[in-house]
């Protein structure tokens, strides 16, 4: 067989993914003289980053002076049901300021306050104003200030080519090959150091966030070169997000319309989120209507808050499970949802501070937010899982591999808080940029292996040579199994069944065709996806089987409620073996004494705030 023809690249850092974790760690990794060049599946400026409308976390003690590094740490690890990498949380947690602030050095607006500080707004989990934000187009704002920056650094861009291999020699990853998505031609780049900047994998649920990018291809080639995932099982379902009209189910409602004072409430017309406080949360949320409608006036007015904070700011995992329940006990929505309701705050307020809602709301589902409620419920956002990393360098397992963003695991744990993912990517990105760099300045350039390149091109090839079932047809069934067995809500049964089936899946996967053209061709761009679907739902399901309790992003029907001796101590470890994903469970590293006192020491004025804030009724 003859061997395809190949245009080859050399760099020191190649950066996989172009939202904000790529764009940071590229533009860290060309500031220290690295030759950088960024891959991305899509077009610039298309990342999943622009969808992230709320805000971003960083304790700038701009709306809240009692704010700092302590208390988003201890709520990050509350938040994650205590399983984060404490490290990773408290690099976050410092940095994080650091980070927003050289967003708004390099040209980021954000909203300001009467003082002329950047505004914070208030979210779900977090115990004070935390949240910088451009109204609620904050990632997109985000994203244009990193791209512009990147244009000044001279940063290569790759823009629609799909990466399908990681190159090795012996343990370390060497490069990477790709093939263009428009003519399909094929690429092949040496590098000193890789970074994965992918993104998430919601794509194998049929009601998700996620555009069609999003198919796990990070999680995939880290696990096929060789990398560990960890916490696969944890996958977040917004609480929030369109149920109709069914061409945009899945699109985000922004957890900012809750922050702004939104209030849930189900066919009945009570707010049940008072039902669904968990004892955990039960001092820091009101426990009456009065108390929490209070409470927004004075976030409103500008006050610090002295009341507790509605119900609806409960954690995602929480919100979400709540909508889930009253939908089951025949008190959803008309469309399987719950109402969210803003109209209270006037339309003034509304296309102030929630201009995009209102636009999306209008324009898709012909809602006016400002006068009606909007029909939400769950839906599959976010996962916690992905490649494990060293905390300080963002290295994984496979030396030269690095990850950052959504697709690297540690920081969320069970369950991300609102707002955590943009600070994430700023602060990780530029860890893993760096580092990278600094791997990179002592190593020769790798010589790319023909050998590894032609067989990664071939399996590449292989749908458009056989004669198969249409991948269309398996990506949906896969995805709505998906939603169906591995969802929000799982058992025993229902994921000993999924996991026959994907073996299944995987198989057809493998089998499928997509016509013979490599030009525009859609079906052959999804039968290649398709294969890191299955192995990545594979790794999800099998960390949901094992975990036999319920914690954040993971709720089994069959054991309700979570096991803190066993399982809040251990994490589940997958990584991939003669094509079969396997796994095994590790023990949480114990926290430092300095970070555990830190913890207690705000406990402790949350305590006596609440005291407070009851003491006032």
């Amino acid at each position: 067989m003859m061997s395809e023809p190949v245009a080859y690249h050399e760099y020191d850092v190649i950066v996989i993914g172009a939202g904000g974790a790529g764009l940071r760690a590229a533009i860290e990794a060309a500031r220290t003289g690295a030759k950088t060049a960024i891959i991305t599946k899509s077009l610039l400026g298309k990342a999943h980053t622009v969808m992230a409308e709320g805000g971003c976390a960083a304790a700038l003690q701009n709306a809240d002076p009692r704010d700092g590094w302590k208390v988003h740490f201890h709520d990050t690890m509350k938040g994650s049901k205590w399983l984060a990498d404490w490290q990773m949380a408290e690099h976050h947690a410092k940095e994080a300021p650091d980070r927003v602030r050289e967003l708004e050095q390099w040209g980021a607006v954000f909203d300001r306050t009467p003082k002329n500080l950047i505004n914070q707004r208030n979210f779900g989990g977090h115990t004070f104003p935390r949240l910088a934000h451009v109204g609620d187009a904050t990632g997109l704002e985000i994203i244009r200030t990193l791209q512009e920056r990147g244009i000044h650094e001279g940063i290569d861009i790759f823009m629609e080519y799909t990466v399908r291999h990681l190159l090795k020699e012996g343990d370390r990853v060497t490069g990477c090959v790709a093939y263009t998505r428009v003519e399909g031609e094929f690429h092949a780049f040496s590098a000193k150091s890789v970074v994965l900047a992918t993104g998430g994998i919601t794509r194998c649920w049929s009601v998700c966030s996620g555009s069609w990018e999003y198919t796990g291809d990070g999680h995939a080639l880290a696990m096929w070169a060789g990398a560990e995932l960890r916490d696969m099982e944890f996958v977040q379902f917004h609480p929030t997000g369109m149920v109709w009209p069914p061409s945009v189910r899945g699109i985000l409602v922004t957890e900012g319309v809750r922050g702004e004072g939104g209030r849930l409430t189900n066919s009945e017309g009570k707010r049940f989120m008072f039902d669904y406080v968990p004892e955990m949360f039960a001092g820091d949320h009101a426990d009456t209507i009065e108390e929490a409608d209070q409470w927004v006036e004075e976030v409103v007015a500008g006050k610090l808050a002295t009341v507790r904070r509605p119900p609806e700011l409960l954690t995602r995992d929480v919100v979400a499970k709540a909508i889930n329940a009253e939908v089951k006990a025949g008190r959803g929505s008309p469309h399987g949802g719950a109402f969210l309701n803003i109209a209270h705050r006037g339309e003034e307020a509304i296309l102030k501070k929630l201009p995009s809602m209102h636009h999306q709301f209008k324009e898709l589902a012909g809602v006016d937010i400002s006068k009606e409620p909007m029909e939400v419920g769950p839906t599959a956002h976010y996962v916690m899982g992905g490649v494990r990393v060293n905390a300080e360098t963002q290295e994984s397992t496979v030396p030269g591999l690095f990850a950052c963003g959504e697709v690297a695991s540690g920081l969320h744990g069970a369950n991300r808080l609102g707002g955590n993912s943009l600070s994430d990517l700023i602060v990780f990105g530029k860890r893993a940029g760096e580092h990278a760099a600094k791997r990179a300045k002592d190593l020769a350039q790798p010589a790319i292996d023909e050998a590894q390149v032609q067989a990664a091109i071939a399996e590449m090839l292989a749908p458009l040579q056989r004669e198969g079932e249409n991948p269309g047809g398996i990506y949906d069934a896969m995805r709505d199994m998906m939603q169906a067995k591995v969802g929000i809500i799982r058992t025993k049964s229902e994921l000993e069944e999924a996991i026959e089936e994907l073996k299944a899946f995987k198989d057809r996967a493998m089998a499928c065709s997509s016509g013979t053209s490599r030009k525009y061709n859609s079906g052959w761009h999804q039968a290649l996806d398709l294969i890191n679907m299955a192995d990545v739902s594979m790794a999800a399901a099998l960390a949901a089987i094992t975990r036999e309790e319920s914690r954040g992003g993971h709720t089994r029907d069959d054991f309700p409620t979570p096991e803190d001796d066993h399982w809040g101590k251990t994490l589940n470890i997958i990584w991939m073996e003669d094509g079969e994903v396997k796994i095994r469970q590790e023990p949480v590293v114990e926290m430092r004494a300095d970070l555990k006192a830190a913890l207690t020491e705000v406990k402790t004025m949350i305590k006596e705030r609440a005291a407070e804030a009851g003491g006032g009724q």
